[in-house]
């Protein structure tokens, strides 16, 4: 990987993104955007030097819906680098049934083989489109070849040229009417490869994951494709055989190498929950003893080890962790001290206030009033929002936090649900298209006021 493959952008820049989709938490954006900044400057540094640079894995503490997840997720879209989140609290110990901790790298570099694939297809598209087209027309209008021979033997067979230069004209103007669509809805009949099922198990004791994947790849591997005729419309067609003719030309070797360099030189995985795997100073053992063991098991992989994936062994020195966790019943120093010491930057989310909830409401690109009016101009119908009613859908959010459970962002669907529900309901049938629909203030009041008043109701409103 080079700097020549990403279009890396400055740590300004960075948040400058993160600020269309996230609100507030600068400093977590802060140090991502520097985090992801490293990685191009790692791969600009010396040779000597590039192996012994290593990320600065990030924690992240904060209560639930404050963006911790989304502010990662958005970080490895902008690196166009492979992202894979995964919940601490779902990996068993070693020696008990559950996943292993090393899943997480195997789900990493199967991200990285998408993408990588994704950006292969692209390339041989228009030559396996060229391909498809001939497929297609050898069915519809077989070729036919110019022969001099005209003994008696072969009358038969006798093409003359006047025969091949119809055949080729009539070719080239089926050709015109196929990529203009005109023959998109006739059937044909086409050849498409599978792969027979093997239909067998494995007998014997348990099997861990990888050998699993290894032995079903073998398996499909000896057993040959069938060709299966099927009668599809063109259109169907083009589909099926464009993905089967871009998987023959994409060489599949290339793909796994550059899918394994992406994944140990790009990757990003977000460890959420991290704090349910922290001890809680439980003396008598119980779930502290296993939950000490999956963070023994994590250690190797943040520090750096290599695993075993069906596609080759991936070193994971370099992939960037970004762990987070709640920590409400737990401490970070309640983590065991060499996990704590590999992710050396922690940085502390705030709980938000009722001006984030307010910005949340219009600023971002998927801002909740955009999908609620985009919904609606769906069936013809304009929704408005003025600004005191957005303030007032803010407030109430805010209460519902503070006096209920806070779940950060997530109350706003809660509440913006409780509030256009009925509007929803109603279109087409009552409210038809070409409605306007404008939300006040007191058309808030008016409907959310049940939620803060019945405390009985307000329990399961979550």
């Amino acid at each position: 990987m080079s700097s020549q493959h990403t279009p890396y952008l400055t740590p300004s820049q960075i948040v400058e993104e993160l600020d269309k989709y996230i609100i507030g938490q600068k400093e977590a954006k802060r140090n991502v955007a520097i985090a992801l900044r490293n990685r191009w400057r790692r791969m600009n540094a010396k040779e000597e030097m590039r192996n012994e640079i290593v990320p600065n894995n990030i924690l992240m503490i904060g209560p639930t819906g404050v963006g911790k997840t989304e502010i990662a997720r958005r970080l490895a879209k902008l690196a166009d680098a492979p992202f894979v989140k995964v919940e601490a609290s779902k990996f068993t110990e070693v020696g008990y049934v559950g996943r292993d901790v090393e899943s997480m790298v195997r789900d990493l570099v199967e991200q990285a083989v998408k993408m990588v694939k994704a950006k292969k297809y692209e390339e041989v598209k228009n030559k396996a489109s060229e391909i498809v087209e001939e497929i297609i027309l050898d069915t519809l209008i077989p070729p036919v070849k110019y022969t001099s021979n005209s003994s008696a033997q072969n009358a038969a067979n006798f093409i003359s040229q006047e025969d091949e230069e119809l055949n080729e004209k009539t070719r080239e103007k089926f050709r015109e009417k196929i990529r203009k669509g005109e023959l998109d809805d006739r059937k044909i009949d086409i050849d498409i490869q599978y792969n027979a099922p093997p239909g067998m198990g494995v007998i014997g004791g348990p099997i861990d994951e990888i050998s699993m994947m290894n032995i079903q790849e073998m398996i499909s591997g000896l057993i040959p494709k069938k060709n299966k005729k099927r009668k599809v419309t063109i259109a169907e067609a083009k589909k099926i055989l464009l993905e089967e003719e871009a998987s023959k030309l994409i060489d599949m070797d290339e793909v796994k190498e550059l899918a394994i360099e992406k994944a140990q030189n790009s990757g990003i995985i977000f460890i959420d929950e991290i704090d349910k795997i922290a001890s809680t100073g439980n003396k008598s053992g119980g779930p502290d003893v296993s939950r000490q063991g999956v963070q023994k098991d994590l250690l190797p992989i943040v520090e750096g080890c290599s695993v075993n994936t069906k596609y080759g062994v991936v070193h994971t020195d370099h992939v960037l962790f970004i762990a987070a966790g709640a920590f409400h019943l737990a401490k970070p120093s309640d983590l065991i001290p060499e996990l704590q010491g590999r992710f050396p930057i922690r940085v502390e989310l705030n709980s938000l206030t009722k001006e984030d909830f307010a910005h949340i409401l219009v600023q971002p690109k998927n801002a909740l009033t955009k999908q609620y009016i985009a919904l609606m101009e769906a069936e013809g119908v304009s929704l408005e929002f003025d600004n005191e009613a957005i303030e007032k859908i803010a407030d109430m959010a805010f209460q519902l936090n503070t006096e209920l459970e806070n779940i950060g962002a997530r109350r706003l669907h809660t509440v913006m649900s409780y509030l256009l529900n009925d509007f929803l309901f109603d279109i087409p049938d009552k409210i038809p298209s070409g409605s306007r629909i404008l939300i006040t203030k007191e058309m808030v009041e008016s409907k959310l006021s049940g939620l803060l008043k019945n405390r009985d109701l307000s329990k399961y409103i979550i």
